[in-house]
């Protein structure tokens, strides 16, 4: 039986009011996730998003002031997790570039086989807001950047050239994933993995 409200409303059907908000914001993002990976960006509306996640529009602009807002939020949530996956399997020690690439390009790769959805919010709808593109590529240049500076001290010794180079690198790593996202990820994951290490590992001892 669902719990009557109390005299101040916080509690009813036996959550809070802010299990009730974080609730409603979770189905939105899930919802979102769903329709943006299906969908062109523009194809997408506040209405949609509200009726798939079963929250009516008022409570969506509890959270999202437009529907930019919620994919801003919804890509920085998704890239704020793959990136948090890739730094986790850095390994600690690593005496090659080879080495320490392999195995964050392999988490990188797995993770977008294994979520698809997140995968294309991440490098097929979001990448259309550039300045949110252009932010997103600066993150992952610094976290690849210091990952791997230990094993390049004298490109490192130059830091605008190490910084630039970084960010080239991450701009390609994107551009092919983007392509291979656009491509439903039908070439298998295990050479795109050999590829995407030999092309970084070329740039950074060039």
């Amino acid at each position: 039986m669902a719990e009557r409200p109390s005299g101040r409303g916080e509690t009813y059907g036996g959550q809070t009011r802010e299990q009730r908000a974080a609730d409603r914001r979770e189905r939105l993002v899930a919802a979102a996730v769903q329709l943006f990976a299906a969908r062109e960006y523009d194809d997408v509306t506040v209405a949609d998003v509200c009726s798939l996640a079963r929250v009516s529009k008022r409570y969506f602009y509890d959270h999202f002031t437009d529907r930019e807002a919620l994919v801003l939020v919804l890509h920085r949530e998704v890239n704020g997790w793959l990136l948090t996956q890739i730094a986790a399997s850095a390994p600690r020690r690593a005496d090659s570039l080879d080495g320490a690439l392999r195995p964050m390009l392999a988490t990188l790769v797995r993770l977008l086989a294994e979520h698809p959805q997140r995968a294309r919010i991440i490098y097929i709808n979001a990448p259309r807001m550039e300045l949110r593109r252009r932010g997103v590529l600066r993150e992952e240049a610094d976290l690849f950047g210091r990952l791997l500076a230990p094993l390049a001290p004298a490109l490192r010794a130059d830091v605008v050239r190490y910084k630039r180079t970084i960010l080239a690198l991450i701009a390609g790593i994107s551009e092919v994933l983007i392509d291979w996202v656009w491509h439903d990820m039908q070439d298998p994951a295990d050479p795109l993995v050999d590829h995407l290490t030999g092309l970084c590992v070329s740039i950074l001892r060039s």
